[in-house]
């Protein structure tokens, strides 16, 4: 099967030009077919706060009002969206921006109230088209997901970058030989989250439940590391998690 790999970017990465540059500089530089996947909520946090609508988070994540939606559609769908297909057309990948809505490629339901918590306009995925993906890959293109899906209803939705490129890694999976990479600003999975040398090298099922208990994976690391077994689960052939300085090179975390 021919190989494809999938490359989530994170915000912390893209608004970091350095960073950013060499994580597409190696992304040019990756055999087969690809995907990027990308963030950018702190670029959306600071468009809100210079458009005075105020940003709200609980436990991590954003509480979409309608009003954040026109912002994380503008900066999510535009700005970030299409200055990274300008860099990767300027690198020679012919890239095509797209959000959930866009072919029809990713389908969402709005969140349910859960604990009281109204999350407002962010969806949970329930389908990804891997077939109309595969027919854009299969054409030269290398797509570049935004974090953003819609509901079939007329609504666009806020949506986790870190499950959009698990969901679309696992849509690629009966077609592809998939590796699924995560890119962020640390090294991989830290044993010891003050110590970037403390790159633990595997984890498998039986560590991330023995790493949750003490303690050691917790935070928005817990998310990631479930995203990445389910692909597993689902048939993607491996998931690393790595810094964009690393991507393409054998450092990181690699989750079995």
């Amino acid at each position: 099967m021919e190989k494809v790999t999938v490359v989530k970017v994170g915000g912390a990465v893209v608004e970091d030009k350095a960073k950013l540059l060499r994580l597409l500089y190696n992304f040019t530089r990756l055999e087969g077919r690809k995907v990027l996947v990308h963030g950018g909520g702190r670029l959306a946090t600071t468009m809100a706060t210079r458009l005075g609508i105020e940003s709200r988070m609980v436990e991590g994540r954003r509480i979409t009002d309608r009003e954040t939606l026109e912002v994380v559609t503008m900066v999510y769908g535009g700005l970030v969206n299409k200055q990274l297909v300008a860099l990767l057309q300027a690198r020679g990948v012919n890239a095509i921006g797209l959000t959930g809505a866009d072919l029809n490629i990713i389908r969402s339901h709005r969140r349910p109230i859960r604990d009281g918590i109204d999350y407002g306009f962010v969806g949970d995925v329930d389908c990804v088209d891997g077939e109309r993906l595969s027919q854009l890959i299969e054409s030269g293109v290398a797509p570049v997901v935004a974090p953003l899906t819609h509901d079939g209803e007329g609504s666009m939705l806020n949506t986790n970058a870190d499950t959009i490129a698990s969901e679309t890694a696992k849509s690629l999976a009966s077609r592809y030989r998939v590796s699924l990479v995560y890119c962020f600003e640390k090294p991989g999975v830290l044993a010891d989250p003050d110590d970037d040398s403390s790159v633990i090298a595997e984890i498998r099922r039986a560590d991330f439940d023995r790493l949750k208990s003490d303690g050691t994976v917790s935070g928005g690391m817990i998310p990631k590391l479930e995203n990445a077994f389910a692909a597993i689960d689902s048939g993607v052939s491996q998931v690393v998690i790595t810094s964009a300085d690393a991507l393409g090179t054998p450092t990181g975390t690699t989750v079995f």
